[in-house]
């Protein structure tokens, strides 16, 4: 469906708009300007019918790469094969006239994508009606709000039949509903066989809708694959940069105690998805348990259960913190802590010392889904760390069913009560 061969974009680079002017009159033969590559020899194929995910940090070339999927924008270098009908939604509002009503923006921009106005008449109600925008159908565009114009832009691009849809964190300025609704008509388009490109900073939505992602870094591709593998060592990347930027201090040793014994070990990791870190410490193992020190099977909502975790030390670690991050089936982290946020301060540990830490915890109420727990030992504060080791994945078990219906992710406790005062006052 698209096909990028070797493809390289420079933008050309003035310092001030009189070196413009320079190049003009000497017909291009002296050049004052510098080449700025916002992409570098990228090579790949999305295949009919994939939902392919494009990831990178701001800059990394991944708005570009869609202007070139979209025809806005030639290569310098390489050669872009797109196969079907294009619907972009690149930036906010592209294609709007400002002082046109969103109605005539409709068949503007259905006319753009090669609708008839026969056509556009056969959808105008179905866009109408998803972008859910009342009266402001009549108004100009200039009198919008940024999601208004999202909710109109997105209408329009997924009713015009197209046969690849590109789509540029247009969802981010989103309320939740919107998204919500957004991310459903996604999934009905990936089921009818639309190919999705989809650029977003949210791991979540990545995992949730990409069959295949790529990694862009600098303009370069950094790696190709299964969604799963790619955003679990991009994350890692980001974490290990974040890491590096906050420990701008030098780091606080403090003298070594008493060598650190752990009675019991945790000694087993029944998964790795992915492993990164400095290799100054290790997580030895992870293990689930009951309050009898077995090992869990089942989570069960309301239930108690230790998180054991041991971690050995190669090399001096002067603040260890260890934790875990608790993902759902999606990938989303969604719940973590660690001994530091937790206020346990754990001892410097020097090479061979092994530490058992374990976490007590009282589940809520959750709905039945699978649950993996990803172990982490750090050096440093929770201002400023360097990752020594971390595990993607490491224990993955299922929560049971409850007594009772869980509507959303969890049920909060609650005590219900009739305001019977209120109520009186209200009949007399």
């Amino acid at each position: 469906m698209i096909e990028f061969a070797g493809v390289s974009k420079s933008y050309s680079i003035y310092e001030s708009p009189g070196d413009r002017l320079k190049e003009l009159i000497t017909f291009n033969r002296l050049e004052f300007h510098k080449n700025f590559w916002a992409l570098h020899d990228v090579s790949f194929r999305i295949e009919r019918g994939e939902t392919f995910c494009i990831v990178g940090e701001n800059g990394s070339g991944k708005s570009t790469l869609l202007q070139l999927i979209a025809g806005i924008l030639r290569p310098t270098e390489g050669t872009v094969a797109v196969d079907g009908r294009v619907s972009a939604l690149l930036e906010l509002g592209a294609g709007f006239n400002p002082e046109f009503s969103g109605r005539d923006n409709v068949y503007l921009n259905g006319s753009i994508l090669g609708l008839s106005t026969r056509e556009i008449d056969e959808r105008y109600g179905d866009i109408a009606a998803f972008a859910e925008i009342g009266d402001f159908i009549n108004r100009p565009v200039k009198t919008y709000s940024s999601g208004m114009v999202v909710r109109l832009a997105f209408a329009v691009a997924i009713h015009v039949d197209p046969e690849v849809l590109l789509v540029d964190e247009a969802l981010a300025v989103g309320d939740m509903y919107f998204r919500q609704r957004c991310l459903r008509k996604v999934h009905e388009m990936r089921a009818r066989g639309v190919t999705i490109v989809f650029v977003s900073h949210s791991a979540a939505d990545v995992k949730a809708l990409g069959d295949r992602t790529l990694w862009l870094d600098g303009g370069r591709v950094v790696e190709i694959g299964a969604t799963g593998g790619v955003i679990a060592r991009y994350l890692a990347a980001m974490v290990e940069k974040d890491s590096a930027y906050l420990a701008h201090k030098p780091a606080d040793h403090r003298p070594a105690g008493p060598r650190i014994e752990a009675p019991e070990v945790a000694a087993v990791i029944p998964n790795v998805d992915h492993r990164y870190g400095d290799g100054r410490a290790e997580v030895l193992g992870i293990a689930v348990l009951d309050a009898n020190g077995q090992n869990v099977q089942l989570l069960e909502p309301l239930g108690r259960i230790v998180v054991r975790i041991s971690v050995r030390a190669s090399q001096d670690v002067s603040r260890p913190i260890v934790g875990f991050m608790m993902r759902n089936h999606l990938g989303v982290d969604f719940a973590g802590t660690n001994t530091a946020r937790e206020g346990c301060e754990l001892a410097a540990m020097s090479a061979g010392d092994v530490c058992t830490v374990d976490f007590y915890l009282e589940l809520p109420e959750l709905y039945p889904g699978s649950f993996s727990l990803s172990p982490a030992i750090a050096d440093g504060t929770l201002d400023g760390y360097h990752m020594c080791d971390w595990i993607d994945n490491a224990i993955t078990l299922q929560m049971g069913h409850g007594d009772g219906q869980i509507y959303g992710f969890l049920h909060l406790p609650c005590r219900v009560a009739v305001n019977t005062a209120l109520h009186a006052a209200e009949i007399k």
